[in-house]
């Protein structure tokens, strides 16, 4: 399917996503959901964790996202994690100089899912949007059901 959801052109028509985590338990089983869209094409993408936080959901929900895209794009990025936006468009420029540690020079939570969402998002041109969650946003209630739904797909194989 990834084939089939992209730009025509690098950097062409936006792209808007919307991400959301979820967890049954914290730590617990975690899903994650997102909704791409372009034009008239929209892309629905859910996963899971047996054992997992909501933050990594809320953070693998924008890598899957970004890692579906075949171009480069112009994203406008909608989340209701203000670990994720804070995280990436404030907090990790500091991180990068501290080597990926805190203020209190101990490592980072989740360094690795940081790491990949740097890598990834450098290849696009990303508008970093904090939602409130469960306020009747339709993008962000599709996310919330699709990482719900994840999570849901984890417990039914256990």
């Amino acid at each position: 399917m990834k084939e089939d959801f992209h730009n025509t052109s690098e950097f062409g028509s936006l792209v808007e996503i919307f991400t959301d985590g979820a967890c049954k338990g914290n730590p617990g089983i975690g899903g994650w959901g997102a909704l791409l869209q372009y034009g008239e094409r929209t892309l629905e993408l859910s996963g899971g964790e047996k054992l997992t936080t909501n933050n990594r959901m809320e953070l693998l929900a924008v890598i899957r996202a970004l890692e579906a895209l075949t171009r480069s794009s112009k994203i406008r990025l909608y989340t209701d994690s203000q670990y994720v936006q804070k995280g990436i468009s404030q907090w990790i420029h500091s991180w990068k100089k501290r080597n990926w540690t805190g203020v209190n020079k101990k490592p980072i939570k989740n360094d690795d899912l940081w790491k990949q969402l740097d890598q990834l998002a450098k290849l696009h041109r990303i508008e970093w949007l904090w939602v409130r969650g469960h306020s009747g946003h339709k993008g962000n209630e599709k996310a919330d059901q699709l990482a719900n739904y994840g999570a849901e797909s984890i417990i039914k194989d256990i």
